[in-house]
């Protein structure tokens, strides 16, 4: 083990400190490879999939438009409902067409062909709901298991259970990223280590039917090159910088702050030669590019954040999160949905079919979801409100079954009737598939120890391949 003693001796005898200081970046990096917080860690059990590439609709998209067929409302449509704070409005039956899909008969709406001619690898979860129909109580909720608290994202317990396969990149990544919102991607009482890394925001589209709604922006990289220092003269400052860390952290003995200031210093030099690299899509086959509908205007922006997607997972990141937003249709319905569901079809689809073919879906879960769905009545004539009581989700790759419809609503598509499955059970049956137990992923904090379904949580095992 190299120390200051051997730093002196060194520089006595001729090797300059630079070549030193590399010597000990080297011997650190090793361990931190072998042993550091992102270092792999052995599942709770045999898993069925190694990382997790979620897709969230922020907003809350239809879905009685979507995914979940209700010909009863159709027949129904223009009838006065009885459901919800829209109680007493008339039932508004879908515009659009459904059909099914594939061997297994998947029934999906006409809004989403693309996405439909993978019916036979999807898992449609129609029995979601959550506690509460307010955007920001749902997103958290649905990112931390708490509506109220701060509590560690999924993808932080993620890594916090498993570690990353690669020590030069971060385990949890987070593309398209909403400004705000930090708790959604953030590690709370677990070290800093295991947050989220954002880049770019989110996917909305300028204007459209939410006054908060601001242009694209590209997924990058701030702050990733030094204008003012060669690497080697930032590893010599780097290196000054932790000694100072390090003999605070001795002082003190316990200073998570410290620990993950020094584990987040190390990460991000690293980053430095990796990250640029790895989100340069210029040398993707033209193929692969259309596949994504990556140059195709509406497609574009989320197709890249798709195919980036697809690049973290096969570099060994643990969780990526991909974020698009403009889903909240409480009026223009009509022609908003039908524009979302445009934006995300192709680029989905091409993830679906890059994975296939690099014999990755297997290993990888893909989780599609928003924070809950709408209401089967109509609001303002061309809309739909908020609907905690029943909604879908779907899953697909690694762990799930594949061509199934699980769980149900009313025939009205408002509330779960059947295969009732709440955020808790979802986030149970998550972990579960990456073969982590939800009741012995714990992190002692406060006086006792916490955990993503605080203490709740079913894994519904009947979706389980």
């Amino acid at each position: 083990m190299l120390n200051r003693r051997d730093l002196l001796k060194s520089a006595s005898s001729g090797v300059g400190y630079l070549a030193f200081a590399a010597l000990a970046h080297e011997q650190a990096l090793a361990e931190s490879k072998a042993d550091g917080p992102l270092s792999p860690k052995k599942p709770h059990f045999e898993p069925r999939a190694k990382r997790v590439i979620f897709l969230s609709m922020r907003g809350a998209p239809s879905h009685v438009d979507m995914f979940d067929y209700k010909p009863q409302l159709t027949k129904d449509n223009g009838k006065p409902g009885k459901y919800g704070r829209g109680r007493g409005g008339k039932l508004l039956g879908s515009p659009w067409e459904f059909k099914q899909h594939g061997k297994s008969g998947l029934w999906i709406s006409e809004l989403l062909p693309e996405i439909a001619t993978h019916a036979d690898d999807l898992c449609m979860l129609h029995g979601m709901n959550t506690d509460l129909p307010n955007h920001p109580q749902a997103q958290t909720m649905m990112h931390t298991g708490s509506s109220q608290f701060v509590r560690p994202s999924i993808g932080a317990w993620t890594l916090y259970g498993l570690g990353t396969n690669n020590a030069d990149l971060p385990g949890f990544v987070a593309l398209g990223a909403p400004n705000g919102n930090a708790n959604h991607f953030g590690s709370s009482f677990l070290p800093a280590i295991f947050q989220g890394a954002r880049f770019g925001g989110d996917s909305r589209r300028p204007g459209g039917n939410n006054r908060f709604a601001r242009r694209e922006q590209k997924p990058k990289i701030p702050n990733i090159a030094n204008p003012k220092l060669d690497r080697e003269l930032q590893r010599a400052q780097l290196d000054y910088v932790q000694s100072l860390n390090k003999a605070k952290l001795a002082r003190e003995k316990h200073a998570p702050g410290v620990e993950g200031v020094i584990e987040s210093l190390e990460l991000g030099f690293r980053m430095q030669d990796t990250l640029p690299e790895l989100m340069d899509t210029t040398g993707e086959s033209k193929e692969t590019l259309e596949l994504y509908g990556i140059g195709s205007g509406a497609n574009d922006s989320f197709g890249k954040q798709c195919l980036l997607a697809r690049r973290f997972a096969e570099a060994g990141v643990r969780f990526v999160e991909l974020s698009h937003g403009n889903w909240d249709h409480h009026r223009n319905l009509t022609n908003d949905l039908s524009a979302r569901c445009n934006e995300i079809d192709k680029p989905i689809s091409g993830l679906l079919t890059d994975l296939k073919r690099r014999d990755m879906l297997k290993e990888t879960l893909i989780v599609w979801a928003g924070e809950f769905g709408r209401t089967p009545h109509g609001q303002g004539g061309d809309g739909r409100d908020h609907n905690n009581k029943g909604y879908t989700t779907w899953m697909a790759g690694g762990g799930v079954k594949g061509g199934l419809g699980y769980g149900a609503t009313d025939e009205h598509g408002y509330e779960a009737v059947e295969g009732k499955m709440h955020i808790h059970d979802w986030h149970a049956t998550i972990l579960h598939i990456l073969g982590l137990d939800h009741e012995k992923l714990t992190y002692n904090h406060a006086g006792r120890d916490f955990r993503l379904t605080d203490v709740h949580g079913v894994v519904a095992k009947d979706i389980l391949s």
